[in-house]
């Protein structure tokens, strides 16, 4: 096994291809290495240059089609065999020399994840930074989950982190929060950033909206996952019982000789006790297709870290001599 795979997502970058080579070269020279280039639908001849400078450890996963950089990261991991992962964007923005000092900060002082933060950022003032910075406050404030820049790609992580990330859609902006999902420590270093020299940025301010529904996602899974219940039951009790008040004081008018049908607040009663029967009855169904989920793949709802007999770190229970 080697100690690490560089994975890599690139398209259309076929310009940055051998400079990006050469500079993780460089830098891993005194590492075990790998390099997993994965070409998202590329139309131009990112292929090509790959295979021409490639070396012994350059490996290439051609994606039949553009699938996005979350099922890209997917695939890196998928076909990556280091014992811990890096992640680097493929248009040279990010520095491969970084690597190195986060590998031995996530060795040395056990951490899980160890994330880029760009600290002096080369992009655009008003299209990219203003629009990160409120993203980035708003992932804070809604997860919790307290790093500074989501966007930067550079992240290192041990092997079974990265490999149960669960990558689906557009996820890679939120991989701290998947990540503390399945319990896992996490801190952050300065990184270096670069300009993009060559090619074209593949981002806009488009994503913003993007970014804004995902987190809603993330919001649900890292509160909501294993008991939906909590949510649904909640609203559902809320609307249930403000339905049942309005009723009841209609029907209080009612016994008072008022007329009450026709009147607004008699559709927004009824409305609330339907509305609140049917949060109810998704939450039920929500709680049994979790309990589904997991008991189907055989999914512990919990993540072990380490296990110590005796003073002695072990990998499984049957390693404790009787």
């Amino acid at each position: 096994m080697k100690e690490l795979s560089v994975v890599i997502t690139v398209m259309n970058e076929e310009e940055n291809i051998k400079p990006l080579l050469e500079a993780v070269r460089a830098a891993l020279s005194g590492i075990d290495y790998e390099v997993i280039l994965v070409d998202d639908g590329s139309a131009d001849k990112t292929k090509q240059q790959v295979l021409e400078y490639a070396d012994e450890r350059t490996i290439l996963v051609e994606l039949r089609k553009n699938y996005g950089q979350s099922t890209a990261m997917t695939a890196g991991i998928d076909y990556s065999r280091g014992k811990y992962v890096a992640l680097l964007d493929g248009d040279l923005q990010n520095d491969p020399t970084d690597i190195p000092a986060m590998l031995e900060l996530l060795k040395k002082e056990d951490w899980d994840v160890v994330a880029g933060n760009r600290k002096n950022r080369k992009d655009g003032f008003v299209l990219r930074k203003i629009p990160s910075k409120i993203a980035n406050a708003l992932i804070r404030h809604m997860t919790g989950v307290y790093i500074k820049d989501y966007g930067c790609t550079l992240k290192v992580f041990k092997r079974e982190i990265a490999e149960d990330l669960g990558l689906y859609g557009e996820l890679h902006r939120f991989i701290p929060v998947l990540a503390k999902l399945q319990g896992a420590r996490i801190t952050q270093v300065d990184v270096k950033h670069h300009a993009r020299i060559h090619g074209k940025s593949k981002y806009g301010i488009n994503r913003t909206f993007k970014v804004m529904s995902d987190l809603v996602l993330m919001v649900f899974m890292r509160k909501y996952m294993q008991k939906p219940m909590h949510l649904f039951g909640t609203m559902g009790f809320i609307s249930f019982g403000l339905g049942v008040l309005i009723n009841i004081y209609l029907l209080v008018l009612k016994i008072m000789g008022q007329d009450i049908w026709g009147k607004p607040l008699l559709i927004l009663g009824l409305i609330l006790l339907l509305g609140g029967i049917q949060f109810i009855t998704i939450g039920i169904i929500a709680d049994i297709n979790v309990r589904t989920y997991f008991e189907s793949q055989n999914k512990k709802t919990y993540n072990v870290r380490k296990i110590y007999h005796a003073k002695r770190e072990i990998s499984h229970t049957s390693d404790i001599a009787l």
